[in-house]
């Protein structure tokens, strides 16, 4: 579609769009004001715990709106850009003007395919498209093309994982079944404006491709639903079937939350729609999953609501009672025949054309974050769990691969550097691995330093916080020198400090001769605190343990 003809659509959206409020004006303000209401009345129940009592058990399931990472819509040439001016990205097919017709993007099709083999799904050869009616202003059609009778992919399952035991160091693998992905088309964009009494309408995103995951109700709580979430998201990112940005709304999850008595049939439930934040998926699903045992306990009843998750007051407020299946009119859609994929080049018909073959799909995969785990684990002989961290932040295995390219360090005495002393920090003040002040050179070399001998490791800490604060102006090598923090290589002069601990710690001395070790660790600290942490540990229990034996010796004067 060239850009007059887009232009030219733009404009008549505009004028429907003007039309559709002069029609329903003030709609958002009514719905708002009976949210805010409830949030005051749903207030008291928010809850600090996250378990739910033994008589009652939690049961969740999700639908995830991923948008497909595409140049163009899923059945038109309009351009997909995030920010774009409002309505510049509008079609006479987005904007549902009489006549057009609606032509399917193959690259959605192969994006929906690739998902679909990522998650073990079995792949339609033959799906069928739909109708989905309702009305919203940012709709102009009045229906979603959809795919709810016969999806593209059924029958997956998605395997993640979850820091959990006794000190929540372990990684445990959970899995949750996928029931089917589907296509259908995004809607377009209400915006709200308070002071004026209005709201306008964007179509930039109406007819964006969607790929809707469902997943089945296998997960119990916030936090396994919000880690079942963040695999997915990197395994679209590691695909590059969806950019899975959140803030940019690229990934949105509605959650079915119910609660039922074990051995019953599950409850009643409500959905929680578009959340678009892990952090507000955890908190959202464990707070609805509290408001409703404290309905049942007090003898309510849960009513089959769909609700939004207010952030700032961190509870669930009710937006509407839940569509049923009858409320959305599904009916076959009309102007598009079914998809048929094929599973190699030879089921291809001769006369065929634009064609999506499964195979050429499957042998395409790129490695899958669990392969990348596993990966890890075997080149460079570290923990699960850190693997599992290194993926779970963006960039932080890149990171961690740059420092090993030049330091001869070990990679298990790296990892340590990276997911506790740098990760701690990049948390500590929200900032992400790309935004470090420190670079992996930077860090390499002082692992260089540390493993050379000329510093201690508690100095290597020291000055990792040194370099952190300068921003990373100055060197590990410049932080050392200029505050004198080499080790000591002066023997006697060690000999004497440590003289001058035992001596004056005689207690402490006493419990190491009576056989607690633990306590040697005690004076080893003196002795760093009398060094700047400038003496090497290996040295200074040497030679503690040399005069604690000394005295234990009766010959010894």
């Amino acid at each position: 579609m060239s850009p007059s003809t887009t232009t030219a659509a733009s404009r008549v959206c505009y004028k429907m769009i003007k039309r559709t409020l002069l029609l329903c004006p003030n709609t958002s303000f009514i719905a708002r004001r009976l949210s805010i209401q409830a949030s005051k009345n749903d207030h008291h129940l928010q809850s600090r715990a996250k378990s739910v009592p033994v008589q009652l058990e939690a049961v969740v399931g999700l639908e995830i709106h991923a948008q497909i990472h595409s140049n163009t819509k899923l059945f038109s040439g309009s351009g997909v850009h995030f920010l774009s001016p409002p309505n510049s990205l509008v079609s006479f097919f987005d904007g549902s003007l009489p006549g057009t017709l609606p032509v399917l993007n193959r690259r959605c099709v192969e994006a929906a395919v690739m998902t679909g083999l990522a998650l073990n799904c079995s792949i339609n050869r033959k799906s069928l498209f739909d109708r989905k009616h309702y009305f919203y202003a940012d709709l102009p059609a009045g229906y979603q093309i959809t795919q709810q009778r016969r999806p593209i992919a059924v029958g997956g399952v998605l395997t993640y994982s979850l820091m959990g035991g006794k000190k929540r160091n372990q990684v445990v693998r959970k899995h949750v079944r996928v029931k089917q992905i589907q296509l259908e088309q995004d809607s377009g964009k209400s915006l709200h404006d308070d002071v004026h009494g209005q709201t306008l309408i964007d179509l930039n995103r109406a007819g964006v491709a969607l790929m809707e995951l469902v997943m089945e109700p296998d997960m119990k709580c916030g936090e396994e639903a919000a880690a079942a979430v963040r695999e997915l998201q990197l395994i679209l990112q590691a695909l590059g079937t969806c950019q899975a940005n959140m803030s940019e709304g690229q990934l949105r999850v509605d959650a079915n939350v119910s609660v039922h008595r074990p051995g019953q049939p599950l409850g009643v439930r409500t959905e929680v729609k578009n959340i678009n934040s892990l952090r507000f998926l955890a908190k959202a699903i464990d707070y609805e999953i509290q408001r409703q045992v404290d309905i049942l306990q007090r003898g309510g009843c849960v009513q089959n609501q769909t609700r939004a998750y207010d952030s700032k007051s961190g509870t669930t407020v009710p937006l509407r009672d839940k569509e049923g299946l009858q409320d959305y009119r599904f009916m076959p859609e009309p102007n598009l025949p079914p998809l048929t994929v094929y599973e190699d080049d030879a089921s291809v018909p001769p006369s065929a054309d634009q064609v999506v073959v499964v195979q050429n799909l499957r042998a395409g995969l790129p490695e899958l974050p669990s392969m990348r785990r596993d990966r890890l684990v075997q080149s460079y002989g570290i923990l699960p769990e850190h693997s599992w961290t290194l993926l779970n932040e963006d960039g932080l295995v890149e990171y961690f691969e740059s420092v090993l390219k030049t330091t001869s360090r070990e990679p298990r005495k790296v990892i340590g550097w990276v997911t506790n002393e740098l990760l701690a920090l990049l948390k500590q003040q929200d900032l992400n691995v790309s935004q470090s002040p420190i670079s992996p050179s930077a860090l390499a070399q002082l692992l260089e330093l540390l493993e050379a001998g000329n510093i201690s490791s508690w100095v290597a800490k020291q000055v990792f916080q040194d370099m952190w604060r300068s921003s990373g102006q100055r060197t590990a090598a410049q932080i050392i020198q200029d505050q004198d923090l080499g080790l000591v290589s002066d023997v006697a002069q060690l000999h004497n400090i440590c003289q001058k601990v035992v001596d004056t710690h005689p207690s402490e001395v006493h419990a190491i001769r009576s056989g607690n070790q633990k306590v040697l660790n005690k004076l080893m600290g003196w002795v760093q605190r009398e060094t700047k942490g400038r003496a090497d540990p290996v040295v200074v229990r040497e030679i503690l343990q040399e005069k604690i034996s000394s005295l234990e010796d009766p010959s010894a004067g």
